[in-house]
């Protein structure tokens, strides 16, 4: 018997996993596996008859670690601690153990340096099966890489990449190929390769690579070889940026890191939501005071909080500021095709008009399901805001009156079942007509072109302004607001009116 039995459990079906490698479970004392996240385990404890016991998952150190480096020291340190102290241990990994598995590699390494004895127990590799999906014969030159170490140049053959475990390594993968192939050039994504049920087969451009939200751990890549007198030499200079995040990324990473800001580290996308609003609306109020010098400071405080979130998202390993910036810029690019691209646009309506149908075909690429016109529209959203786009795309298909004449009686008739609901003190009524005016009032905003939500902060402004001013007018005459009766402070206020 071997000190060490490693096991290959397939791709992620039953069908895939070799009989030697059954019995070798079968015959385990207990078992080791790297991960639990794997579509074979719930079928195998079943078909094994496995209790929590007689297993046991490294799961629980990736989730502390901070880099898969050391998910794979810790993990091949305890099973060699184990096989130590036990003798013997079974090591049961997905796919192959000898494809893509640097915990089997950094273990036959100190078993070799140990002198311990070492059986491998094949089963299918996800190589295998994502080559029989795709209809894919390795032998005529295909070249298989690891996201994790992808590098460039990369050959003129087609490229497999395999570990593609999530939407942030899939952006990594697409920058460093977009070094050398077309932005447009044709790729093939596929999940969960021979999995009945669970098997997900797309191909896109290149650039949309980190944008399919499916992305997961049994995720790999086809690249075709691209004609080498299409192939592009990488254009250092026009990547290179006068001012870069990276000044301003290394402050925040200081902040965070141990000995940084106490209340920096603390911080989440959660309990930064508040700050975000507020910066946001800091703007505003500079933009609506024409005060640009605080305009340029609060658009500073903004960034922040871009680079805050995206440094937490690093951090998980989601995605970083960089793929933010390429994210954003692609999309750009990709919405504009009348500016990049062939297409011809005559004004501005025909623009909104095509950004629409991109943005419809973008959300079926990527297989998202809009039951309704109206749906995109964020809750986030300030209400006026909100009740102006959902009205907004309501109209595209007609949803409208005529003029501004049927939006003005529908103010007016929501006003009368106001007045009508005050006067029986229904509360509830009251409530639900008063909303029904607000979102009548948006609509007549609509019409007019008015930003409903501008209009009101302008008007609450100009009321602070008013009230202002009956304030210092009131404590000129030596009196209080609160010793005031209402006409007196309407006199006031009417004063106001004239001079502001």
């Amino acid at each position: 018997m071997s000190d060490i039995t490693i096991v290959g459990l397939g791709p992620g079906s039953p069908a895939q996993i070799s009989i030697g490698a059954l019995d070798a479970l079968r015959e385990a004392d207990h078992i080791y596996v790297r991960t639990k996240e794997h579509p074979v385990i719930p079928w195998l404890i079943e078909e094994l008859g496995l209790s929590s016991d007689d297993y046991t998952t490294f799961d629980s150190i990736y989730e502390t670690a901070q880099s898969f480096d050391q998910v794979y020291q810790e993990i091949v340190g305890m099973l060699a601690a184990e096989v130590n102290s036990e003798g013997t241990v079974t090591y049961a990994v997905p796919g192959h153990p000898a494809v893509a598995e640097t915990t089997v590699t950094q273990l036959l390494e100190w078993a070799k340096s140990a002198g311990k004895s070492v059986r491998i127990v094949p089963s299918m590799s996800c190589v295998d099966a994502v080559c029989s999906s795709l209809g894919i014969d390795p032998t005529t030159g295909l070249v298989i890489g690891d996201a994790f170490e992808l590098e460039g140049p990369f050959p003129g053959r087609p490229l497999l990449l395999t570990q593609v475990y999530s939407r942030l390594i899939a952006s990594d993968v697409k920058l460093k190929l977009m070094d050398q192939f077309d932005d447009e050039h044709q790729i093939t994504v596929i999940r969960a390769a021979g999995i009945p049920g669970e098997e997900k087969i797309v191909t896109i451009p290149l650039y949309q690579l980190d944008t399919l939200p499916w992305i997961d751990h049994l995720t790999s890549v086809y690249v075709p070889a691209q004609p080498k007198e299409t192939q592009a030499a990488p254009d250092q200079e026009s990547k290179t940026c006068a001012y870069p995040l990276d000044p301003l990324v290394e402050v925040m990473q200081r902040l965070r890191a141990p000995g940084g800001c106490p209340w920096d580290q603390v911080q989440t996308h959660e309990s930064l939501r508040r700050y975000l609003v507020e910066e946001t609306y800091e703007v505003l109020e500079a933009i609506d005071q024409a005060d640009w010098e605080h305009v340029k400071e609060e658009l500073g405080d903004v960034l922040l909080q871009v680079v805050f979130h995206a440094e937490i998202a690093a951090e998980s390993q989601r995605f970083d500021i960089n793929d933010v910036v390429a994210a954003v810029t692609e999309k750009l690019i990709r919405r504009h095709p009348h500016v990049f691209g062939s297409v011809h646009v005559e004004n501005a309506a025909e623009v909104s008009f095509n950004w629409e149908k991109i943005k419809e075909r973008e959300r079926e690429l990527l297989g998202e399901e809009y039951k309704s016109i109206l749906d995109g529209v964020p809750q986030g959203l300030p209400a006026l805001t909100r009740a102006e786009k959902i009205q907004r795309k309501a109209a595209k298909v007609g949803f409208e009156w005529d003029d501004i004449t049927g939006a003005m009686d529908k103010v007016l008739e929501e006003l009368q079942e106001l007045l009508e609901a005050w006067k029986k003190e229904d509360e509830a009524a009251v409530h639900l007509e008063l909303g029904d005016l607000l979102f009548a009032l948006v609509n007549v905003a609509r019409y007019l072109d008015v930003d409903p939500e501008m209009a009101l902060r302008e008007a609450t402004d100009k009321f602070i302004t008013r009230f202002h001013y009956i304030e210092k007018t009131a404590a000129k005459q030596g009196r209080e607001l609160t010793d005031m009766n209402l006409e007196e402070m309407d006199e006031l206020w009417n004063a106001a009116k004239k001079r502001l």
